[in-house]
């Protein structure tokens, strides 16, 4: 049982018309009336609200959540009383949220029950546990019922707001709930749709491929409207007196493999997710979406040395593989060998690949260390290196200096942007092909460059 502020204001004001008695004894009277009906409220309220388990929750969440998305938690709670409550619902989140305005107070009337909705938004993997949820309920409303038995309308009730709500009641509902953070996997069939739609180029998400652009041949046809005319057929045309075109589509079962870099240089963070983690989820997202265009997905992560490998393949149960494979991932503070992944790659490998190479460089002098490593690379498969762009760091170098100290700093700043633009220069000079991004867009960017490398032939 828990005392409402109500119950020490009243009980205030009652001490205080006793105590005046002292002064003026008609006050000690009315204090003591005061007293007996406050004693009799507070008692009214026990009975009502210790007379039946009448609050009931449920806490709607899914067994997993999405790491970097909004996952959406229920909350269902019931009144079962024969009148109105008041209730503060309490949901004990995952401390990992550091959350503490997970409290919604309602009314509910009779026999009635309302939803709760509200969103977490997990940064990190991992395991998280919920605790139970508290319901404190205060009475709102007094009922009399009034028998009218010679009256078709039968039993009347008479109800009106309770001047009591001296005390409150407490429920713990709901079971402690154990739930995983998984690698993001709310938007994989947001990107499998915008993959596949010529409705949302406008939006910059992906760069349609038109007819044409594909790498193995399927038919001729006859010609239409809006058919890209470098690919007539010339022949047919000749043969059949009316404007041939030929048809391709995509090639099909090239293997992908998402490399990701455990070393410490992933281990920076932007908007409270590290760039491993972005990493993963775009990993997963292009894995998805290289599978439902019948090409083969896999995984490799290396740090001080080559760590785990799975093979490219679209069989049933290899998303879930990968994103199981995923959730286990963590990082660590070495220096990464990439020629243990140059070596180990070549010899696990065997079949050219596009090879999505998720690390992070500072400076060309880190690139010049791991540069043969990955001509190596390039030689055998088709490398794709993926690093980070600090829009922090962008934004500051682009803001006008208050004094000599803010110059100095904005200079070096804009030293490190310039040398982010070396790096890709320097890759793409060596035949690499290379990919500057914000981690927020690294999801949308790399499927478009998945796209733009799907028109040739990896």
């Amino acid at each position: 049982m828990f005392l409402t502020r109500r119950f020490y204001i009243v009980m205030t004001v009652v001490i205080l018309v006793l105590a005046s008695g002292y002064l003026w004894y008609p006050a000690f009277i009315i204090g003591r009336w005061m007293l007996l009906a406050f004693v009799i409220a507070v008692a009214t309220d026990i009975v009502r609200l210790w007379s039946r388990r009448g609050i009931t929750a449920e806490r709607h969440c899914p067994d997993r959540l999405s790491n970097g998305d909004d996952n959406k938690v229920s909350l269902v709670v019931t009144n079962s009383y024969r009148f109105a409550v008041s209730v503060e619902v309490i949901d004990e989140v995952p401390v990992e949220f550091q959350q503490r305005d997970v409290c919604y107070r309602l009314s509910l009337p009779k026999d009635e029950q309302q939803r709760i909705d509200y969103h977490l938004h997990p940064t990190h993997r991992g395991s998280y546990a919920f605790g139970v949820v508290q319901v404190f309920v205060t009475p709102r409303q007094l009922q009399f019922f009034i028998a009218k038995p010679h009256s078709d309308l039968g039993q009347r009730t008479l109800q009106f707001f309770s001047p009591s709500g001296f005390v409150q009641r407490r429920y713990r509902c709901a079971s402690p709930q154990q739930v995983k953070v998984y690698p993001s996997f709310l938007m994989l069939h947001q990107y499998e749709l915008l993959a596949a739609s010529r409705h949302l180029v406008e939006l910059g998400i992906k760069r349609i491929r038109r007819i044409g652009n594909h790498t193995e041949f399927e038919q001729i046809k006859d010609y239409v409207q809006g058919d890209d005319y470098r690919t007539i057929n010339w022949r047919a045309t000749a043969r059949r007196h009316q404007l041939m075109i030929n048809v391709y589509q995509d090639e099909r079962s090239q293997q992908i493999y998402n490399v990701i870099d455990k070393g410490r240089v992933m281990q920076q963070t932007f908007n409270g997710m590290t760039l491993f983690d972005y990493a993963i989820n775009a990993s997963l997202v292009l894995s998805y979406v290289a599978m439902q265009k019948e090409d083969k997905a896999g995984l490799i992560t290396f740090a001080e040395h080559f760590d785990s490998f799975i093979p490219a393949s679209r069989q049933y149960g290899q998303l879930q593989t990968l994103l199981e494979a995923l959730y286990a991932q963590q990082t660590t503070f070495g220096e990464s060998d990439f020629s243990a992944l140059a070596a180990y790659t070549n010899q696990y490998v065997s079949k050219r690949s596009l090879m999505v190479l998720y690390t992070n460089f500072l400076d060309r002098i880190a690139l010049q260390r791991q540069l043969p490593f990955f001509r190596q690379l390039n030689r055998r498969h088709k490398l794709l290196v993926v690093f980070f762009e600090d829009e922090e760091l962008k934004d500051y170098a682009g803001q006008p200096a208050e004094d000599v100290e803010q110059q100095f700093q904005k200079v070096i700043a804009g030293k490190m942007v310039y040398e982010k633009r070396l790096i890709v220069s320097t890759l793409k000079q060596n035949g690499i092909a290379a990919l500057l991004t914000p981690p927020a867009s690294l999801s949308v960017n790399i499927i478009n460059k998945y796209l733009e490398l799907k028109q040739t032939r990896i």
